[in-house]
């Protein structure tokens, strides 16, 4: 499955025709400025969050009750033609569960972190039947471990129960796969 999806869908651009490769390398860049975006604003505010609270409370907190608020927000500013959006194999929200092409490129990824060669910066862009998605992954960080780790905080772990009774996204250590931020892009 992993191999179909590289094999038919992604676009490697090493066998694309000059004219294509360019379009791809344009589109993945346009991409790449939506993503960042969204990463952008998640991380800053996230980052003041574990600041002003070592615990990671005020962090879990605004995860839930902000994140998919400042989602909508920065899709409000983007062109008509593009949302950007946070997705997981193991969610913690329901509301970012993946679709097909979605776990398709994220267990490649997934894949590829597991045999130490997952780069932040291995960006991957399909081609769908209403565009494109240009995918960046998520690596998992030392201060990510404070709500996603192997040993959680029981008052982290309460919080997140409370706020995601489906939660399934914790357990990760450093290093660790944990998701994508992926732009669609509307356009043949």
């Amino acid at each position: 499955m992993k191999k179909s999806l590289f094999a038919v869908t992604v676009i490697s651009l090493g066998l694309l025709n000059g004219a294509q490769q360019t379009q791809t390398q344009q589109i993945t860049q346009e991409g790449l400025s939506y993503i960042k975006q969204l990463g952008a604003t998640l991380k800053s505010e996230l980052k003041k969050r574990l600041q002003a609270d070592k615990t990671g409370l005020e962090a879990i907190n605004f995860c839930a009750e902000k994140a998919q608020a400042i989602t909508a927000e920065v899709n409000k500013k983007l062109p008509s033609f593009v949302k950007v959006r946070r997705t997981a194999l193991k969610v913690r929200n329901l509301a970012n569960r993946p679709d097909k092409t979605d776990t398709e490129v994220m267990q490649a990824y997934a894949t590829k972190a597991e045999e130490g060669k997952l780069s932040p910066k291995e960006i991957v862009t399909v081609k769908t039947e209403a565009g494109y998605r240009v995918y960046k992954p998520l690596l998992i960080q030392k201060v990510c471990l404070k709500c996603h780790g192997k040993q959680v905080a029981p008052r982290i772990t309460e919080t997140i129960s409370r706020y995601y009774p489906k939660d399934a996204a914790m357990g990760f250590k450093e290093g660790d796969f944990r998701g994508v931020i992926v732009a669609e892009i509307k356009r043949k």
